[in-house]
C-alpha cells in the first residue's frame, strides 16, 4: 500500500461515527470467577505431611501455648478444655510440671473473656493441691491485681480462684511475702473498706460503688475475707509434750522447697507489706495495728444491710472474735506495767 493510500484511510477515520453499547451489561453468573489477574509464579507454603499424629505430650505442650498466646476467645477456652481432661486423667498427663502450667496459665485470671475464665477455673481445681503449695506467691501476685480489675466481672469470678487457692494452700497463702498485709489491703480496697492509718493517704469516706453493688456479690467478697481471715488468725497446733518427739521436730529436716525463706537472707529487702509473717502473734500484731478498726465498722455497716450480706457480716464478725478475742495489745501490756509500778 502506497503513502497516498495509508492518508486517506488516516482521514477516514476521523468521520466514522463510533457506536456506544446502550442498556444493561447481562448479568454474571453465580460461580463467576475472574481470571483476568496475570501471575508469573504461584507459591504455596511447606506442608509437612505425616501418616502419625503427634504424641499426647506434643499435643499438650501445643494446647498449652494456644490457650496462653491465641488471640481467639474460642481456641483459648477449647485449649483450656483439652488440658483439664488431660490433667484429670488417670494417670493424669502433665509434662511440664503444675508449675509450669501455673507460670502460663495465671495471666488468665484477668481474661476479658468469661468462658476463658470459667474454664481457667475448672483447671486449676484438678491441680494436686501438694503442687500447687509451691507456687502460691505467685499465684496470689495474680489474684490481687483481679481482685482490684476495674471490670466487676472479672474481680467477681477472681473470689472463685481465691475460695481456690484457700481450699488448696491456705497455709502457704497467709505465710507468704506479701500473702497477708497485700492480701489484706486488696480486700479492703475492693470492698471500699477505707484503711484509718494516715500513712496510707486514703479518704475515710466509703466508696459510692458501694452503693450499686449487688448484694450477692458484697456477701460473697466478705464471705471470702472471713475465710482468709479465719486461715490467717486460727490457732496454730501445739507441739508434743513428749520429749523424744519434741527432739524430733527439733532436729527434723524441713520438708519445705525454702523453709528459711522468711530469713530473707539472699532477698531484696522488703517493707511491712512485702514481710512474712510465719506465726499467729505476727499476724495478729500487724492486723490489729492497720486493719482491726476498718474491717469492724465495715462489718457493722454490712451487718444493717440484712440478707445475705448481713449474715456474712455476722460470720466476719465472729471469726475475728475468734482469732483476736485472746490477743493483747503490746500498748495495752505497757499500760498494765506502768500501773503496776506506779
Amino acid at each position: 500500500m502506497g503513502s497516498s493510500q495509508r492518508k486517506k484511510n488516516e482521514k477516514k477515520k476521523d468521520f466514522q461515527k463510533t457506536k456506544f453499547k446502550v442498556g444493561k451489561e447481562k448479568a454474571k453468573a453465580a460461580n463467576f470467577t475472574d481470571t483476568s489477574f496475570k501471575s508469573r509464579a504461584i507459591v504455596m507454603g511447606q506442608q509437612s505431611l505425616s501418616t502419625t499424629a503427634p504424641d499426647v505430650i506434643q499435643q499438650f505442650k501445643h494446647s498449652l501455648s494456644l490457650a496462653s498466646s491465641s488471640k481467639s476467645d474460642k481456641q483459648r477456652r477449647e485449649s483450656l478444655a483439652y488440658l483439664t481432661g488431660q490433667l484429670s486423667a488417670e494417670p493424669p498427663v502433665n509434662p511440664v510440671g503444675t508449675h509450669g502450667v501455673l507460670q502460663k496459665l495465671l495471666p488468665l485470671i484477668t481474661d476479658s473473656s468469661t468462658p476463658v475464665r470459667s474454664q481457667l477455673l475448672k483447671l486449676l481445681q484438678v491441680l494436686p493441691p501438694a503442687e500447687v503449695r509451691h507456687s502460691t506467691e505467685q499465684a496470689i501476685m495474680f489474684i490481687r491485681a483481679g481482685m482490684t480489675h476495674l471490670s466487676a466481672d472479672i474481680s467477681n469470678d477472681t473470689l472463685g480462684v481465691m475460695e481456690w487457692l484457700l481450699n488448696v494452700a491456705e497455709d502457704d497463702l497467709v505465710t507468704c511475702p506479701g500473702g497477708w498485709v497485700k492480701t489484706l489491703n486488696t480486700f479492703c480496697a475492693l470492698m471500699g473498706w477505707a484503711l484509718s492509718s494516715s500513712n496510707q493517704g486514703w479518704s475515710s469516706a466509703p466508696r459510692a460503688t458501694l452503693k450499686a453493688k449487688g448484694a450477692v456479690t458484697y456477701a460473697r467478697q466478705i464471705t471470702t475475707l472471713a475465710k482468709f481471715l479465719e486461715a490467717g488468725l486460727r490457732p496454730e497446733t501445739t507441739i508434743p509434750e513428749d520429749e523424744s518427739q519434741t527432739w524430733e521436730n527439733l532436729y527434723r529436716i524441713p520438708r519445705d522447697s525454702n523453709a528459711f525463706e522468711y530469713l530473707n537472707l539472699y532477698g531484696t529487702r522488703r517493707d511491712e507489706e512485702g514481710e512474712m509473717y510465719p506465726n499467729r502473734e505476727a499476724r495478729q500484731r500487724v492486723f490489729e495495728r492497720k486493719f482491726l478498726e476498718a474491717i469492724m465498722k465495715g462489718a457493722d455497716h454490712a451487718k444493717k444491710e440484712g440478707g445475705a450480706t448481713g449474715r456474712a457480716a455476722a460470720t466476719l464478725d465472729k471469726v475475728l472474735q475468734q482469732g483476736m478475742g485472746d490477743y493483747e495489745s503490746a500498748t495495752a501490756v505497757d499500760t498494765e506495767d506502768l500501773l503496776s509500778l506506779w
